[in-house]
């Protein structure tokens, strides 16, 4: 996912966790599939939603995202392995 998960939500970076939350809702009750039967645009749009909202719910992926501008699972981002912005992820090395 390369858009801001912040600009997704429609909400300003850093936003706190009670705005993400509300905000999450809201959008995901206006563009959830049951409401909108057939629209694939809604779909998506949904999609695109909750993926951000699991990555800005959990105060570590959240806090990484501000920091790096990615989250999950260690410096190599989501995927693991090479990050051009920091190296490769020796973490599943064992020394």
């Amino acid at each position: 996912m390369s858009e801001d998960l912040y600009k997704i939500l429609g909400l300003q970076k850093g936003a706190s966790d009670s705005e993400i939350k509300k905000t999450y809702r809201k959008l995901a009750m206006q563009y959830h599939p049951d409401r909108n039967p057939g629209d694939k645009e809604a779909e998506k749009r949904f999609k695109e939603i909750s993926q951000a909202y699991e990555i800005l719910k959990d105060p570590a992926n959240k806090q990484q995202y501000d920091q790096f501008g990615t989250a999950g699972g260690g410096a190599g981002g989501a995927g693991g392995g090479w990050n051009e912005d920091f190296g490769a992820d020796f973490s599943n090395m064992n020394f």
